[in-house]
């Protein structure tokens, strides 16, 4: 069957590639799949959500190019897939950004032509930067006519993009996902998968993984390093029910996950797929064998290469920890971390 011709790039969304990971996890007794999520256009799983919460007002002329301006704050990957769609139409976008959205993901906004506002003070109470952007967020949207905020983090359209995630997800599988492991961050990815799996009715278990830090399953707040997942206000559609296990990982976890990936699978992944990945690793002593367990990859790593996978800023951080993923007999052994 000959591929499709797309009408747009907006319509190569979706579909992204599921792919089995044999070499991962040595001796390990389950098959592990993960979803490319990077295969999307804008380069993460966050082009689904940007898609779903912009499109319809486009379509109805609620956004209308030169008239109307979209405001978001975003630590970098919605802010790609939004400024992607605002190109695509003619739509003036304002991103709203803080000192941990990466160089490279700060040039590619600048290269779809966003204006871009960054915030440098922390909220005197949760020490985030998050409740500071946000307030600027409504500072704009308030005052610039036609002004459209989609609100990643209160918007239903968020979750709802991510029940298509699941369903392709199950129909490759013939609804044999006994593990769905899920990053966290608005909740939109988690919370979609889950309201697939409960309306079908699958035997899947969802696990939540959080960083270290992170409130979003009511442990306290402290510092992190790696942007995308976690966070330091639990956002508005955000339900930690919905996950039948939670993991917590810490930075270098996300590290080692990340260098692991590439070493034995090629796979040059971002930070929350190093997360996934380690919480896989966590778990998977207590996984039964033959099962089938899926990761979500959010999105690539070329927009890590000035953290995750520069050995300077890894040994600024952590030490001298390159060991722990060049000898692939104790790197993610089952069981390990």
């Amino acid at each position: 069957m000959k591929p499709p011709v797309l009408r747009g790039i907006l319509d190569g969304v979706g579909n992204t590639h599921l792919v089995e990971l044999g070499g991962l996890l040595p001796r390990f007794g389950s098959r592990v799949f993960a979803k490319l999520e990077a295969f999307n256009p804008g380069g993460s799983v966050k082009d689904r959500s940007a898609l779903s919460m912009l499109l319809g007002r486009i379509r109805s002329g609620e956004l209308v190019p030169g008239r109307s301006t979209v405001v978001e704050s975003s630590s970098g990957n919605l802010a790609i897939g939004i400024a992607q769609i605002c190109r695509y139409y003619g739509i003036d976008f304002i991103c709203v950004v803080d000192p941990k959205t990466t160089q490279q993901n700060l040039a590619i906004l600048r290269a779809y032509r966003v204006a871009v506002e960054m915030v440098t003070e922390t909220d005197p109470e949760t020490r985030a930067y998050l409740p500071v952007r946000v307030r600027r967020v409504r500072e704009l949207v308030a005052s610039i006519p036609g002004a459209y905020w989609p609100n990643q983090y209160a918007n239903p359209l968020n979750p709802l993009a991510h029940v298509q995630t699941m369903r392709e997800i199950a129909e490759a599988l013939d609804g044999r996902v006994d593990y769905l492991f899920c990053s966290t961050g608005t909740g939109g990815t988690m919370t979609g998968c889950a309201q697939y799996i409960r309306e079908q009715g699958l035997a899947t278990t969802l696990v939540g993984v959080d960083a270290m830090g992170s409130v979003l399953f009511g442990g306290p707040s402290a510092p992190r390093l790696l942007p995308g997942h976690g966070a330091a206000v639990k956002p508005a559609l955000f339900d930690p029910s919905l996950a039948d296990e939670v993991v917590l990982v810490s930075d270098l976890d996300c590290v080692v996950g990340c260098r692991t990936l590439t070493h034995r699978e090629a796979i040059l992944a971002g930070g929350s797929s190093g997360a996934v990945t380690a919480a896989l690793t966590k778990t998977a002593g207590r996984i039964p064998a033959g099962s089938n367990c899926v990761m979500i990859f959010p999105d690539r790593g070329d927009r890590y290469l000035d953290t995750i996978y520069s050995d300077d800023w890894v040994r600024a951080h952590f030490g001298e920890v390159s060991h722990l993923w060049n000898e692939p007999e104790h790197t993610l052994a089952v069981g390990a971390c």
